[in-house]
């Protein structure tokens, strides 16, 4: 089974490009985060005639996020588990897909180390902890993927020293992020490259694609059943090249039958 998750960064505007990626690409299960629509304007008719049923969690013209797939579409819960404080944002949105439990999540950004916002991001990802808890077990084919707006090592950011006092590369994201893995889940990527410098974000501006100047902050974690029948992982960069791509490249994961 392929899977990727891709931050699309609206839908509406990327619509053309994601329609022939999944046609070139054709994943089984494809998470997308920053559709930025209302759930009434996610286009299921068109994802339909490319073969993929659709759950979508939106808020309009801000976050938003989407699970297309071709091997099914059952138990679609959008926000957090029940007994989990909700979110009052579209930032998160699961479903079980071929017999995998899986979560696209769009993680709080947190703007600056002081800012409401990044106690927000904090929060969020104990809540996220907290779904896994209630949703799962360790034991579940589990995945969660997306935008999680966190580097999870200095080797997945471009130059660590532009970033001191920044969010994204702090230690408490570092922590929370931690501690959703601890729940059992691997950074599926890193099991296939150790090398740094490898990334599925750039700035639009400042020409930092061609420069090389990103971080990864796009995430694939499996539970360790998962993990174990892991084929490959790659960063499609190539969708980040051309006319009006988004600012995020998909990630992927090819996973071995159970």
């Amino acid at each position: 089974m392929l899977i990727a998750t891709w931050n699309v960064n609206s839908l509406r505007a990327r619509m053309p490009r994601v329609e022939q990626w999944l046609a070139e690409t054709a994943p089984d299960v494809l998470c997308m985060q920053e559709t930025k629509l209302a759930n009434d304007k996610f286009p299921v008719a068109e994802m339909a005639a490319l073969g993929y049923e659709s759950a979508h969690f939106g808020q309009g013209q801000w976050n938003g996020v989407a699970i297309l797939s071709r091997v099914g579409l059952d138990s679609v819960l959008p926000n957090f588990a029940p007994g989990v404080e909700p979110d009052t944002e579209a930032r998160i949105i699961t479903a079980t897909c071929g017999g995998v439990r899986i979560s696209s999540v769009y993680v709080p950004n947190g703007r600056e180390l002081d800012h409401d916002h990044y106690r927000y991001k904090l929060s969020w990802m104990k809540r996220l902890r907290q779904h896994l808890d209630v949703d799962v077990t360790p034991a579940d084919d589990v995945v969660v993927m997306g935008d999680f707006n966190i580097a999870p090592e200095d080797r997945d950011v471009w130059d660590p020293s532009k970033f001191e006092s920044a969010t994204h590369v702090s230690q408490p994201e570092r922590d929370v992020l931690a501690e959703v893995c601890g729940f059992g889940l691997t950074d599926t990527f890193r099991r296939f490259h150790d090398e740094g410098k490898l990334f599925s974000w750039w700035d639009y501006r400042g020409g930092d694609f061609h420069k090389g100047h990103g971080m990864r902050i796009d995430l694939i974690l499996a539970s360790s059943s998962v993990a174990a029948r892991s084929v490959s992982s790659t960063i499609d960069r190539n969708a980040r090249k051309g006319e009006k791509p988004s600012d995020h490249a998909p990630v992927l994961l090819e996973i071995g039958p159970a």
